[in-house]
């Protein structure tokens, strides 16, 4: 018990309410509920940022984007970057990474949003760095013959490599597809999909069977690799990650229509709110004019039967997640290796998924896509208990560095929340949240930059250049429908808070690597 295993189960743009064990009244996930049931589920547990790519950095160093410096979607996590995955196997733990790990572009694309500049003879503030950055890109995985990333891959010595999402997944998942399928183009052609009524943006009826669909690959793989690990006296740690329920909206077989669109219910609609900040008035303003965002990961404004069809949908790929949890815990049960193993559900963001009628993500960071299910469940207990602790995806690397009994790097800016797992108090008083936009949308004049600081009481969200911000009491209105930023009761709360967000960014100097001390 000593080193226990550790099977780290994480999803892409799921929402903390939306699991049976957070309360969501529609969607069933028992095989989840489960581990909460037996272990902590965490209230309060908020991104180190609303964006894949970013927080997924912040995960594996403790560190926030503008240190790690993995800022915005399609950036990269610099190679040079220790995480605490390498602490785990320099500790001798066994290192697997299961599905989609995004630390690098999964796509050949340039950006996008980059402000012009004509710049001298050297264009960038860095040297351009030696090592390769396209092991996540579709090049990599073109030929039929397995593509063999170079390991350790930022700690990891096993990678089974699925990117992108829905039934066109890239890397290894797409490699394994061929080889299944010899109609593989014609099962992902758009003009293959399935007859459905659906009309919801990015709702695709996918003809790939359930075994053959991306969280099946990643089930097995898990499956197979747990199998490996049974007969080893080597503890592992497992990164087991579905790249669902993020959009497009196609689960597959009988997922498609296990909800029905029509009992979902849209709680929080545009009018609710008292004071739409710019975000939202900007948003309304496209929808009205009907227009769509020209790129399909932007957030957008939907009709209230589209928002209805996208909960259904999502519902369905959530469930199916779920059943294949389930079955990777059956194996992790008989290869005997449960009673040693710390399990962990984690999301790396949630997605607006209704509130105000927006579907995906955006730079309004409201709790719908920076508040995720964090649960852990500890062989050393196995007792169901709720955590109202405050606390970050930052603060994940050194909680599983401490229950493994291994010392953290220095440079770690995440806390350690092993004794609010054992029902103690946190080590957090507030959680600061980091939004750095790769593109300008949502009304923004340029990428946006934003920085959220929450604590139990209240939600401060400030944007760079903007005269504007928001306030909300988190006790009187949970749903943040009133923004206190200009109430005349409230300007020494703001102030209060404005400090405390300052004193946060300020402290987010990396202070590694440390020099040496002068005699």
């Amino acid at each position: 018990m000593d080193r226990p295993n550790f099977l780290y189960f994480i999803t892409d743009q799921h929402r903390a309410d939306w699991l049976g064990c957070y309360g969501h009244p529609m969607v069933r996930t028992p095989n989840i509920d489960s581990i909460a049931g037996a272990g902590t589920r965490f209230e309060q547990f908020f991104v180190a940022s609303p964006v894949c790519m970013p927080n997924r950095a912040s995960l594996m160093t403790g560190r926030y984007p503008g240190t790690h410096g993995l800022r915005y979607n399609g950036c990269i996590l610099p190679t040079s970057a220790n995480t605490f995955v390498d602490v785990l196997r320099s500790g001798g733990y066994n290192t697997a990474s299961i599905g989609k790990s995004h630390l690098q572009p999964m796509t050949d694309r340039a950006p996008i949003g980059r402000d012009p500049f004509d710049s001298g003879p050297i264009p960038e503030a860095w040297k351009a760095d030696p090592e390769s950055y396209d092991h996540e890109q579709p090049c990599r995985y073109e030929s039929n013959s397995q593509y063999r990333i170079p390991l350790p891959y930022y700690g990891f010595d096993h990678i089974d490599m699925v990117t992108g999402h829905g039934d066109k997944a890239g890397g290894h998942y797409q490699q394994w597809f061929r080889e299944r399928h010899e109609n593989w183009q014609e099962l992902t052609s758009n003009e293959s999909q399935l007859p459905h009524n659906y009309t919801c943006p990015q709702a695709f009826r996918t003809p790939i069977p359930e075994d053959s669909y991306p969280t099946a690959f990643v089930r097995d793989r898990a499956m197979d690799y747990l199998r490996t690990t049974g007969t080893s006296e080597q503890p592992f740690f497992a990164f087991v990650s579905f790249p669902d329920p993020h959009h497009p909206f196609n689960p597959p077989g009988k997922y498609w229509d296990m909800y029905n669109p029509d009992d979902f219910d849209l709680r929080i609609r545009y009018p609710d709110h008292k004071n739409p900040p710019p975000t939202l008035l900007d948003a309304k303003l496209a929808f009205d004019a009907g227009k769509l965002p020209g790129s399909p990961q932007a957030v957008f404004m939907a009709k209230d039967q589209h928002v209805r069809e996208a909960m259904a949908l999502t519902a369905g790929m959530i469930s199916m997640v779920d059943d294949a949890i389930g079955e990777v815990i059956d194996v992790l049960k008989e290869t005997g290796q449960y009673d040693n193993t710390v399990i962990i559900f984690n999301s790396d963001h949630g997605d607006y998924l209704g509130d105000f009628n927006l579907l995906l993500k955006g730079p309004w960071p409201r709790d719908g896509i920076t508040r995720v299910p964090m649960i852990w469940s500890d062989p050393a207990t196995r007792k169901e208990q709720v955590s109202p602790s405050l606390a970050s995806t930052i603060d994940i690397a050194p909680t599983i560095l401490e229950r493994a009994g291994i010392r953290p790097y220095f440079g770690m800016q995440g806390h350690s929340f092993v004794e609010s797992i054992n029902g103690g108090e946190g080590a957090r008083k507030s959680v600061m949240v980091e939004h750095n936009d790769g593109g300008r949308r949502m009304g923004f004049a340029s990428p946006a930059r934003v920085r959220v600081l929450i604590n139990d009481d209240w939600h401060l969200c400030v944007y760079k250049d903007e005269t504007w911000g928001e306030l909300y009491d988190r006790v009187a209105d949970p749903d943040h429908l009133n923004n206190l930023w200009e109430s005349d009761s409230h300007v020494e709360i703001r102030a209060g808070l404005t400090a405390e967000l300052l004193n946060q960014v300020i402290g987010q100097m990396d202070e590694s690597p440390r020099s040496e001390l002068l005699a």
